[in-house]
């Protein structure tokens, strides 16, 4: 690892995830929530160490809480749904992805003010989970506000990734992975709106931008699919820490622990000869995350 003050790697979990990815922390439960997209899973790892996985009827792509305490978001390929890990329970959200299944959903998370936020992309996994050829120019941004109602944001994209704020919610981040860019916009927490697109960080030649996370001293720490490594990056875009992997495919992280200290970081399993790939891996970091944000559903009838 370049760069000091981080501890230890180490393996969390080796679940041979074919793509892990939306790796999110619930504190009330001390237990870390994630997902792999082609296997159409959710997984959870508590403090017994123990991990249980739910069966999904498509791609599980992103997870978000919501603020209905026990009840998530969970965006499959075509749509989000409402889910209680408890008894399993599954709600229809009532968002529909547009141009499925030419495209479909992908990284998404809750904002500041309680709207949701998830990108999509070309429809890359086939019916029995096998990745196949990704169309460039689908992808979409989308806010979905909690009534329900929702917005493009931003069109023609190639893989949506990377959906997080800095520490004063003033900042958006958001990327694409076949652009190889993270863009920056303002952000007003009050009306959810972003405004003035810029690059943050962009051309890095390990891989592609995957997902991000956001740590206290408005740090963005961001998985480099392709790239073997999680970068990083300052406020101003300069490179702090590359943090190498033991393996290529890098998929998304978030920082949880009960001092927020430790990123967990998801990868996939997509090339032969790699032991860990598609494991949950855990690092010590020299500062705390942010803990996420929840969504707030507004919407007085949701879809049975």
């Amino acid at each position: 690892m370049e760069g000091s003050g981080l501890g230890k790697l180490w393996c969390v979990a080796p679940q041979g995830d074919r793509c892990g990815e939306a790796a999110t922390w619930a504190a009330e439960e001390r237990a870390l929530y994630w997902c792999d997209v082609n296997r159409y899973l959710v997984h959870r790892i508590g403090p017994d160490r123990a991990v249980r996985s739910w069966f999904f009827d498509e791609p599980v792509v992103a997870l978000a809480q919501t603020e209905t305490p026990g009840e998530w978001i969970v965006a499959l390929g075509s749509r989000l749904i409402l889910w209680r890990p408890s008894d399993d329970n599954r709600r229809d959200y009532g968002f529909p992805c547009e141009g499925w299944p030419e495209a479909r959903l992908n990284d998404g998370r809750a904002a500041p003010n309680g709207d949701f936020w998830i990108g999509s992309m070309g429809h890359n996994i086939g019916p029995n989970g096998e990745d196949r050829p990704c169309p460039p120019g689908l992808g979409l941004l989308w806010r979905i506000r909690p009534d329900g109602t929702s917005s493009v944001e931003k069109r023609g994209l190639g893989i949506s990734n990377t959906v997080c704020w800095s520490p004063d919610a003033r900042t958006f981040y958001f990327g694409d992975s076949l652009a190889n860019t993270i863009w920056a916009y303002d952000y007003d927490p009050q009306t959810g709106e972003i405004a003035n697109e810029r690059p943050f960080f962009a051309g890095f030649d390990r891989g592609g931008p995957d997902g991000s996370a956001v740590d206290s001293q408005g740090r963005l720490w961001n998985c480099r699919f392709y790239g073997g490594c999680v970068v990083c990056v300052a406020p101003d875009g300069k490179i702090e820490h590359v943090v190498e992997m033991p393996v290529r495919d890098i998929t998304t992280c978030a920082f949880g622990g009960d001092d927020l200290k430790t990123l967990y970081i998801t990868t996939a399993a997509m090339i032969d000869g790699e032991r860990l790939a598609g494991s949950l891996f855990a690092l010590e970091t020299d500062a705390p995350g942010l803990d996420g944000y929840r969504a707030r559903i507004d919407v007085k009838e949701v879809v049975q």
